[in-house]
């Protein structure tokens, strides 16, 4: 049996309140003090909370206890659409008509307009049957003379399972065709003496480090050469060690490798064996960003990113060649999987992960 509850802004109150119940699952409605609507999804191995309607971003996900976002300045979202003003969440889809730091003669916001965009519609689906919870929601980016695109996002939870299964699909409502940019931005929170493994080749030309410096950052003393030594070692940020500050950030690109069932996966393996997780489809977004911020104020992994581009603005991403052209009429698609796994369930992925690589 399939349940469908559409969500209006109005639901959601000062106060926690249940919203609906299945079996394993209890999902509740409450408004942040900054107004922002959330919904907490619960199951037997943790919860998420969602804003269904501030870009559809994961806040908040904690499993088996601990939980998996990034420390940063803000307790709570914003309501705002400045990306910078507002950031803190676990997982935010960034794009379309833009995406990265935006060059001298671009336009578009940092990261584009969909992080914070307010989305129309939103809808908790109930799945007994196949014993999952997802939320959905719709936002439509409509812009006179130039771009008229619907973004449907989704987040769904099995019952048991401490992984959610992320989507996102961008319809282009023009005739004409459209130029569309996507990351999809993950921010684990870092672990001291944790394992980072890979579906890549741990070689300077399959993991490169970004060596330009955006205009929203600042580099700290020494910041030069710590990128010179990854640039030439990738495998030294393979542990994560106490006091070796990426600060502001370090990004790379990396060439995923996708298994037989076309899934390329990343972990971040902690001390006592349990793990991080992170996995999409390169064929969707060949391209796989890692961002890691390890400063007094924030602290931050992007694991694995899945993206359509580059990080440096549309025109120079669009220069390069790396923006999709999506017809009129036409529907882009991506799929991710994040979460948390057990140690055994760690074990397991990184076994699978080397034997695709060729490690084993």
């Amino acid at each position: 049996m399939t349940t469908r509850i559409d969500l209006r802004p109005a639901m959601f109150g000062e106060r926690e309140r249940i919203l609906a119940t299945a079996p394993g699952f209890e999902c509740s409605t409450f408004r942040f003090d900054s107004g922002v609507e959330a919904l907490r999804i619960r199951n037997d191995r943790g919860h998420v909370v969602v804003l269904p309607f501030r870009g559809q971003q994961i806040w908040r996900a904690t499993f088996d206890g601990r939980e998996l976002a990034m420390r940063s300045l803000f307790d709570e979202p914003s309501k705002t659409t400045d990306y910078l003003r507002t950031y803190g969440a676990f997982f935010l889809h960034c794009g379309v008509t833009g995406m990265g730091a935006p060059g001298p003669q671009d336009t578009h916001p940092l990261h584009g307009e969909l992080p914070n965009a307010p989305f129309d519609q939103a809808t908790v689906v109930i799945d007994e049957t196949d014993a999952t919870l997802c939320v959905e929601s719709v936002y439509r980016h409509a812009v006179a003379f130039s771009t008229d695109y619907r973004a449907t996002a989704r987040t769904a939870l099995r019952r048991d399972s401490a992984l959610l299964d992320v989507s996102l699909e961008v319809h282009n409502r023009k005739q004409g065709a459209m130029d569309l940019l996507y990351l999809g931005h993950s921010n684990f929170r870092p672990i001291d003496d944790a394992r980072l493994v890979y579906s890549a080749p741990y070689t300077p030309e399959a993991v490169r480090v970004r060596k330009s410096i955006p205009s929203h950052i600042t580099p700290q003393p020494g910041y030069a050469e710590l990128l010179d030594v990854l640039a030439a070692r990738p495998q030294e940020h393979h542990r994560l060690q106490a006091g070796v500050a990426y600060d502001p950030e370090v990004v790379f690109a990396i060439d995923m490798v996708a298994d037989a069932q076309g899934w390329a996966h990343a972990l971040q393996v902690h001390p006592d064996g349990r793990a991080d997780y992170a996995a999409h489809r390169p064929e969707q977004a060949p391209i796989a960003s890692r961002w890691l911020c390890r400063t007094p104020e924030q602290d931050a992994l992007g694991l694995s990113m899945p993206a359509t581009s580059g990080v440096e603005g549309y025109r120079t991403e669009k220069a390069l060649g790396r923006v999709v052209d999506l017809p009129g009429g036409a529907t882009w698609r991506i799929d991710m999987r994040l979460g948390a796994l057990t140690a055994s369930e760690a074990a397991r992925m990184e076994r699978h992960i080397d034997a695709c690589v060729g490690r084993a």
